[in-house]
């Protein structure tokens, strides 16, 4: 066995990277290909989830693999490789196989324990048989690793160490507040009908949204996901939307989930920001800002009170354009009017925390402070770090939800500036997940994966000596049946049970003479360091390498061994 994994992951890469690096189902296609038509790599497929990229393969010579898969990826990837190689990992032979057991167990993972994880391995492996990229090593190594990721959620409590990302996502969302409060009765928007989105629809009916609308490129998929929903049994009301509708949709909604495979923005930042500002309503009676003094404003829209701020070294034009503006109903943000969210509390917004009003119905003395105070705290932000999810305003105070889970990002992460707008996405979670503490459980699963690793290694051994044994007893057979031919040239009156007998003496002679050493040889081989055993049983009977390999080749070509469920268990 000489499997080598290079990739990179959450663990190794920032979120920026990994964004660029994202792989689409074409490219992932091709990268199969251009990696069997290497010449390190005999097999291989690639992992790609939306927090790690990694391309498994089968190599014959180590250094040569490692520079060729590391090129690939970042061909394929559109990252160049200067740039990629900080953030690349490589794992081989045993390392490997106990990197992708680690995997597929969820220890790994952004949120430790996630079982999703495994539908992305079935789906790697599945890409590698529909490309015939997966050979006798590929298909063995991916169909154990399900079984070990079974086998561990069944027999430990990894569930308990954490959620899916979608779970863990809603609980980012809900703040303090249970998930199952926070659901209820709420309207949901599904951005995507994949296997993610389709989990996260899954999830929101399950914790008791009331209505999700589900919007995709192709309607058909959306449909069949919104039927699956109302057929679900949670009494939650479902249906299809075009892609065309989404900005509309927005308005309706509380919570939206988005997880497609787009290469740009799904959702901008001035698409939220028209969605909560839509049916604001204005302020009754707008009030002049305590402590300011008022004085005649030459040039002031019509309908507007002669009553304004004092403007003294400000920009009569700019204010101008400004009231014209909110008049109008414009969007304001070429006046700098909703650059508010991040500004500091301590200067006191006049138009208030929310910052809708802002958009409509101010008057001028509140609109004109309101901009110098966003252009303060614009400056002020730039100063400090982003705010992490975790310490965003109470759930109670958002007006619509955000969960971004795709990568790369579906939602502009803009959007957190936004008044009344709370976004989670994979950076926010992974920010959210890093002090989460490590259950239990996760010891015993790391005890899983050893005892997994270590018999997979053994089998992988054992296997790789069945071929030479095979040929030796090729071998034995047929000088059995040439002294047979022989003794009939020599006693040729010997009737055909007594030929018989004769024949059967010798082959039980034969198989007891081997049956010790094979048996023995194959037990050395299954320990580290037993692959010689097969090198000496070789030289010792003088075997024909060519019988061996294909043996071999016969062996892999057996679609009864693919099916057996006790390989290399």
């Amino acid at each position: 066995m000489s499997l080598l994994v290079v990739g990179l992951s959450h663990r190794s890469a920032p979120v920026s990277v990994l964004e660029r690096a994202s792989l689409s189902a074409d490219t992932k296609v091709k990268l199969l290909h251009d990696t069997l038509a290497a010449e390190p790599a005999t097999e291989a497929t690639v992992l790609a989830t939306c927090n790690r990229i990694e391309l498994y393969a089968d190599v014959d010579k180590f250094h040569a693999g490692v520079a060729e898969l590391s090129t690939l990826l970042a061909q394929h990837s559109g990252v160049a490789l200067e740039e990629l190689t900080p953030y690349l990992y490589v794992h081989y032979e045993d390392r490997a196989v106990h990197h992708l057991f680690s995997v597929a167990c969820g220890l790994d993972s952004m949120v430790v324990g996630e079982g999703q994880i495994l539908g992305q391995i079935k789906d790697a492996l599945a890409l590698g048989q529909e490309q015939h990229s997966a050979g006798r090593l590929i298909n063995d190594l991916f169909q154990q690793a399900l079984r070990v990721g079974k086998r561990a959620h069944s027999e430990t409590g990894i569930d308990r160490a954490g959620q899916s990302l979608v779970t863990f996502g809603l609980e980012q969302l809900a703040v303090h507040t249970p998930v199952a409060e926070w659901a209820s009765g709420k309207r949901a928007l599904v951005i995507g009908a994949g296997s993610m989105s389709s989990l996260a629809a899954a999830t929101l009916a399950r914790v008791g949204i009331a209505e999700i609308a589900v919007a995709n490129r192709t309607a058909e998929r959306a449909e069949r996901l919104a039927e699956i929903l109302v057929a679900s049994g949670t009494g939650v009301r479902a249906s299809a939307i075009p892609m065309a509708e989404v900005a509309d949709e927005l308005t309706r909604v509380d919570v939206v989930v988005s997880c497609t495979g787009a290469t740009g923005l799904v959702l901008t930042a001035d698409d939220v920001l028209a969605a909560v500002s839509w049916g604001s309503a204005p302020d009754p009676a707008p009030q002049k800002p305590a402590g300011l003094d008022v004085a005649p404003v030459a040039g002031s829209a019509a309908g507007l009170d002669s009553a304004g701020p004092d403007v003294a070294g400000l920009d009569a034009d700019v204010l101008a354009r400004l009231v014209a503006a909110a008049e109008a109903g414009a969007r304001l943000a070429d006046a700098g009017a909703v650059r508010t969210i991040t500004a500091p509390e301590a200067d006191g917004c006049p138009v208030g925390p929310d910052g809708r009003s802002a958009l409509t119905g101010v008057d001028a003395s509140s609109l004109e402070l309101h901009g110098t105070w966003a252009d303060q705290g614009e400056a002020a932000a730039q100063r400090q770090p982003r705010r992490s999810a975790r310490t965003q305003a109470h759930a109670t105070d958002v007006r619509l939800a955000l969960l971004d889970l795709a990568m790369p990002r579906d939602i502009d992460a803009a959007v957190h500036r936004i008044p009344g707008v709370r976004l989670v996405d994979i950076e926010s979670l992974a920010e959210a997940s890093a002090d989460a503490p490590m259950a239990a459980d996760v010891d015993a699963v790391r005890g899983i994966v050893a005892q997994e690793v270590a018999a997979f290694g053994a089998a992988q051994r054992a296997a790789h000596i069945t071929p030479t044994v095979v040929a030796l007893r090729a071998m034995a057979a047929e000088v059995v049946a040439m002294e047979v031919a022989r003794l009939d040239g020599r006693l040729p009156d010997l009737d055909e049970r007594q030929r018989a007998e004769v024949t059967q003496t010798v082959r039980r002679v034969v198989d007891k003479l081997l049956h010790a050493p094979t048996v023995r040889v194959k037990q050395l081989a299954s320990e580290p360091g037993g692959a010689g055993y097969a090198d000496a049983l070789r030289e010792l009977f003088d075997l024909d390498p060519q019988t061996v390999a294909s043996v071999s080749r016969a062996d892999a070509a057996d679609p009864k061994n693919d099916d057996d469920p006790g390989r290399a268990s």
